[in-house]
């Protein structure tokens, strides 16, 4: 098994140094300027997740799951970045296929469904709390008494703003 793996990694840049030459014979320079661009884009990506790391990890740490999760996507992305890097058409399809994996939100770790979903449903206002109410007219004072059949349990009765 240690010999198939090491004669994978020997033939690796072997192939891709094949596979370049056999693209540069048929379509010449264009694979030049693909090499560039695809190199340019490696470098950004990797630009990209240093930058944004630490915002990831503290919004993960806000949300109140594990921050690992985007340490991993984020070493994903870079791994892709670095492939991306590395000339050869291989090293390409593979750094897009790492692209394309959707990143998992696992619910272990002691996180509750209701953490998930404050994490999904979280507001941009922290002043903002969200719920019902019902009007009750005070005017009329044998109304604004409950009924037996009415909830009254955690009802607040706010002053009016007349």
């Amino acid at each position: 098994m240690r010999f198939f793996i090491f004669a994978i990694l020997l033939a690796f840049p072997f192939v891709e140094i094949a596979i370049l030459i056999e693209l540069s014979q048929r379509y010449g320079w264009w694979v030049l300027a693909y090499l560039i661009i695809i190199a340019y884009l490696g470098i950004r990506l990797i630009r990209s997740e240093k930058d944004l790391i630490a915002a990831r990890m503290f919004q993960q740490m806000g949300a109140g799951s594990n921050p690992i999760v985007a340490l991993f996507a984020t070493a994903r992305n870079m791994l892709a970045g670095v492939l991306l890097l590395i000339p050869g058409v291989i090293s390409d399809l593979i750094a897009v296929i790492l692209l394309l994996i959707p990143a998992k939100q696992p619910m272990g770790g002691g996180q509750t469904h209701q953490n998930s979903y404050a994490h999904h449903r979280a507001s941009a206002n922290d002043a903002v709390i969200e719920g019902e109410f019902t009007e009750i007219d005070e005017s009329n004072p044998q109304r604004s008494k409950p009924t037996p059949h009415q909830r009254t349990d955690n009802v607040v009765h706010l002053p009016r703003k007349d």
